[in-house]
């Protein structure tokens, strides 16, 4: 588990010092700043609605009841639906699924590193950790195959640090270390931002005209 873990907590480091750059819109073309500024807006959001939702659907499933896991799950569900379908008005649905389908098995990873977590199964941490690197390199050749301005090392990086905050995410609160998590979700929500933008900006770059 070791090496895999330290490959995603290295990834992590290395983007959570992305969070104080300048992701202000650098829009390509006649791109409307305020149509820019709100897409944003709403993608930090969703990504934001994203960590809630895994958050409690995964840290709290031991405890809840089964009505509380339909109830999450279906919130889970909903806001990943969300998430894919910004994508649809610039490539279409065939494409949405896809990107619905890498964080579906996004998803899926964080939950068997939880599962493998409380059960205290080694092995079982290892193949999810494969799962969420995997995922990872997914999701770069997805985005990078599709914009010309995302470079696989980029969103391969991005996601890769979005699992290891999961994982750290996970670690602590199986050694109830509450003291950090509340610095965990910080970092965890300044990095989905930092998701958000870099695909919008993406976006605004090879499809000015949507933006006016």
């Amino acid at each position: 588990m070791s090496k895999i873990f330290l490959s995603m907590a290295a990834s992590a480091l290395a983007f959570a010092g992305l969070v104080g750059c300048d992701y202000e819109s650098r829009a390509a073309g006649d791109a409307n700043p305020a149509r820019v500024a709100e897409m944003k807006k709403n993608f930090r959001d969703l990504w934001l609605g994203h960590i809630y939702w895994v958050q409690h659907a995964v840290l709290n499933s031991a405890t809840s009841s089964l009505a509380e896991r339909v109830a999450v799950k279906k919130e889970v569900d909903a806001n990943t639906k969300q998430i894919a379908s910004v994508i649809t008005p610039f490539y279409g649905e065939t494409r949405s699924q896809q990107f619905l389908n890498l964080l579906d098995n996004n998803i899926s990873a964080v939950r068997e590193y939880s599962e493998a977590t409380v059960e205290g199964s080694t092995s079982g941490q290892d193949a999810a950790l494969a799962h969420l690197a995997s995922n990872a390199d997914n999701f770069g050749a997805f985005f990078s195959g599709i914009n010309p301005y995302l470079s696989e090392s980029t969103v391969r990086g991005l996601i890769a640090a979005h699992g290891a905050h999961h994982v750290l995410q996970i670690n602590q609160y199986k050694k109830k270390d509450y003291a950090h998590l509340d610095e965990t979700w910080k970092m965890m929500r300044e990095h989905v931002y930092v998701i958000a933008d870099t695909l919008t900006e993406a976006l605004v770059k090879q499809f000015p005209s949507k933006f006016l």
